[in-house]
C-alpha cells in the first residue's frame, strides 16, 4: 500500500519518542537525524548510554587513548541497526580562518547544520593520539528508516520533531537529554500522553 505525504527534510532535527511509542530501542529516545532523503533516513540516538566507555572501546580496537577528556564518555546505542559498528557524530575542524575544512576522514557524512557523522577507523585513529573532533557521541548501532517509514510514523504521531540543538548532544547531561529536547518545543514529558495529536 503506498502512502503520499508532503516532501519533509528532517536532517538536523531532533525526534522525540512519544508514550505510545512502545518498541523498546526506541522508548523515552531522543534521535538526532543525519539524513533524510526520499529513500529513507538514518539518525543517532543521542541518550541511551550502553554500559562501555571510550576507554573500553579504544582497547577492543587496540588504540590508546590519550584524550583524558573523553575517556570516561560513555559510547551511546545509536540504534538497532549494525549494532556491531561505530558510529561517530562530531563538530568539523576549523581551519585558522574559523571555516570549516573539507573532512580528513575517510567516510563521513556533512550534515547541513553544522555536524559530521564519520564511520570510517581513522577518526578514533586522531583522537587516539590527542587530536580529533573537540566534542564527539559515539554510538554502536544506528537508526533507519525506509523510503515513506518515518513519515508514516510521524503520522502515527508516534514522533514529535523540532530543529537540532547542538547543546542537547554536547552540553546536557544524558539524564536530561529527553526532557532538553521537549523543551525546544515548549513542552515538559507530564503534558505528553499516548493519545497526544499533532503537537
Amino acid at each position: 500500500m503506498a502512502f503520499d505525504f508532503a516532501p519533509v527534510n528532517l536532517t538536523h532535527h531532533f525526534l522525540i519518542a512519544m508514550p505510545g511509542l512502545e518498541d523498546p530501542a526506541f522508548v523515552k529516545s531522543v534521535v538526532y537525524v543525519c539524513e533524510h532523503t526520499q529513500r529513507g533516513a538514518l539518525g543517532l540516538i543521542i541518550n541511551k548510554p550502553s554500559d562501555i566507555s571510550l576507554k573500553n572501546l579504544f582497547d577492543k580496537v587496540e588504540l590508546p587513548l590519550s584524550r583524558t577528556d573523553l575517556s570516561d564518555t560513555p559510547v551511546f546505542q545509536g540504534g538497532p541497526v549494525q549494532t556491531e559498528r561505530g558510529f561517530v557524530l562530531h563538530e568539523p575542524f576549523f581551519t585558522a580562518g574559523d571555516a570549516p575544512k573539507e573532512s580528513v576522514y575517510a567516510s563521513t557524512l556533512t550534515i547541513p547544520g553544522g555536524l559530521e557523522m564519520t564511520t570510517s577507523k581513522d577518526v578514533l585513529e586522531s583522537l587516539s593520539t590527542g587530536g580529533g573532533p573537540r566534542r564527539v557521541l559515539v554510538t554502536l548501532g544506528y537508526a533507519s528508516w525506509g523510503e515513506g517509514q518515518l513519515e508514516s510514523e510521524l503520522s502515527e504521531n508516534s514522533w514529535l520533531t523540532v530543529g537540532a540543538d547542538i547543546a542537547v548532544i554536547f552540553d546536557t547531561p544524558v539524564a536530561q537529554r529527553y526532557e532538553r529536547a521537549l523543551k525546544l518545543l515548549g513542552l515538559q514529558a507530564w503534558m505528553l500522553s499516548p493519545e497526544a495529536g499533532h503537537a
